[in-house]
């Protein structure tokens, strides 16, 4: 059974950094496309940025740009979001996502989901 496990979330002061990790197991990582999404109470779930696992290629929602990082361990099979220069509006549940297929990254439609870390940012 897929499972994808996230932690790291925590309360950092604005300015601040984290690292989230998202372990995967019961799935062979080099053939998916990985991502982080993010919601708050009473909005949608919100695209943050995807990888894709076998070239390392990366994309960003505009609001992360230049501030966050996703990367991969191969061998640890784990997917990481760096997070820097946190801001108030970054506070979210962070969640992890993975699809077999290239298209729609940005969007919801993903094969597998994590139950999510609370990111709180204070100002």
């Amino acid at each position: 059974q897929v499972q994808l496990v996230e932690s790291g979330g925590g309360l950092v002061q604005a300015g601040g950094s984290l690292r989230l990790s998202c372990a995967a197991s019961a799935l062979t990582a080099s053939n998916y496309y990985m991502a982080w999404f993010r919601q708050t109470p009473g909005k949608e779930r919100d695209f943050v940025a995807v990888i894709t696992w076998s070239s390392g290629s990366t994309l960003y929602a505009d609001s992360v740009k230049g501030r966050f990082t996703i990367s991969r361990d191969n061998v640890k099979n784990t997917v990481y979001l760096q997070m820097n220069s946190l801001k108030p509006e970054d506070t979210a549940v962070y969640y992890c996502a993975a699809k077999r297929t290239g298209r729609r990254l940005t969007g919801l439609d993903y094969d597998y989901w994590g139950q999510g870390t609370q990111v709180t940012v204070s100002s």
